[in-house]
């Protein structure tokens, strides 16, 4: 049997674009992402803390130090500039090996989404 166990989360970032004629997705700052374990095209759930909205979609690398936190697409119009939104990516596992799994969290400087 596996699991569903919370592999890698970015805590509160502001959205910084949101970008309805995009063909989808949410476009991460290449730092936030290293620091955070996610790999381009990897399905991540958005969670916005403003108006309570929950989607998943797939991740875009964006340019490295730059903060950009875009919603691409059809999830454009679940956030707006300046919402905070919480990034999570999940991983199937054995329950063994989630008893032992150290999931990546970041707390990225709300302000600027980058990491101090």
């Amino acid at each position: 049997m596996l699991i569903e166990v919370m592999k890698s989360k970015i805590h509160r970032v502001k959205v910084t674009g949101a970008d309805l004629d995009y063909i989808g997705s949410i476009t991460i700052d290449e730092a936030l992402m290293d620091a955070a374990n996610l790999i381009q095209g990897e399905k991540v759930s958005i969670v916005n803390v403003n108006n309570g909205e929950r989607l998943d979609t797939y991740v875009i690398k964006g340019s490295r130090g730059k903060g950009e936190i875009t919603l691409n697409g059809p999830a454009a119009r679940k956030v707006q500039k300046g919402d905070i939104v919480i990034i999570i990516a999940y991983a199937q596992m054995s329950p063994e090996e989630a008893k032992n799994f150290q999931a990546q969290v970041i707390f990225p400087d709300e302000n600027s989404n980058t990491l101090n």
